[in-house]
């Protein structure tokens, strides 16, 4: 299928844009990668009557270390992300989760801020942003406010980008030390869609115990689920942890729906498995 008709601008400035979208208002919508909205306009599950392409915008395509975080703009490419050394040293986090995003030739494409502003609840970044405490800027003609990702994430593909705004970057806070992430999931084939899949964060205490276990969940709710699992594993050795303990305490608080990929009860299943899993991986990386 082919998109409905819309109408088509291609601003060169910050400022053009955020004038267009102002009078586009909920008839207008951001492309930046397309990788999701491209489909989607394809399938005629949406039909904007105005694209604006914010591609020719110069300098939001960085990725850089500050403020005790990683913040990325709204044109920095996942791939750019994933292949951003200092960023990595910065936040692991993001490269282990990068990797599991599709393929190489749609990271090549999409975007991070875009993945987190289309707000899928199966997308990998949405979890690291909430098991961060991440923030996002958003900015409309005159203005610009900083949500957080406990509010950014609506419902299933809605955030908290209102019409007339666009997602202008996102700021990942680092980790405190002594501290190990991993990201695993569970997809019918790599690059799929996670079946179930979770972002996980272990900090270790002076004594080298387990102080904080926490972790971010994806496809098992209507957004992204956090965590705190340190009751189950707080003040014990991480070779001799019981990280089953901890994936029953999360098989507890989590929800999930049955679909055409999974019933609600495997799912519940696999949030047992992974938690353990990947707070064991996360647990022995912390240094």
């Amino acid at each position: 299928m082919k998109p409905s008709p819309f109408a088509y601008s291609a601003p060169a400035s910050l400022a053009e844009a955020l004038s267009v979208l102002a009078e586009a208002g909920a008839d207008g919508k951001v492309l930046a990668g397309g990788q999701s909205l491209v489909p989607i306009l394809n399938m005629r599950l949406a039909a904007p009557a105005h694209i604006i392409d914010i591609n020719r915008i110069p300098d939001l395509g960085f990725v850089c270390v500050e403020d005790g975080g990683v913040r990325i703009g709204a044109l920095a490419r996942h791939a750019d992300v994933e292949r951003d050394d200092p960023a990595f040293d910065a936040l692991p986090l993001l490269r282990q989760a990068l990797r599991l995003v599709a393929h190489p030739v749609i990271r090549n494409r999409g975007t991070t801020v875009g993945s987190l502003a289309h707000a899928d609840p199966s997308g990998e970044m949405t979890a690291v942003l909430a098991l961060t405490g991440g923030t996002v800027e958003v900015a409309r003609q005159g203005s610009t406010r900083t949500v957080g990702a406990e509010e950014f994430f609506v419902a299933p593909l809605e955030s908290a980008v209102e019409p007339g705004e666009m997602a202008l970057s996102a700021h990942f806070p680092a980790p405190p030390p002594h501290t190990g992430t991993t990201f695993v999931e569970v997809a019918r084939r790599h690059g799929d869609y996670a079946v179930c899949g979770l972002a996980a964060m272990v900090t270790l205490q002076g004594d080298g115990t387990i102080g904080v276990a926490r972790a971010a969940y994806i496809s098992v709710g209507p957004t992204p689920m956090v965590l705190d699992l340190s009751d189950a594993l707080h003040g014990q050795v991480v070779a001799e942890a019981d990280w089953e303990s901890a994936g029953r305490l999360a098989q507890g608080q989590v929800d999930p729906e049955p679909d055409i990929h999974a019933t609600a009860d495997y799912r519940r299943h696999l949030v047992g498995v992974l938690t353990g899993r990947a707070l064991r991986e996360a647990a022995g990386r912390a240094a």
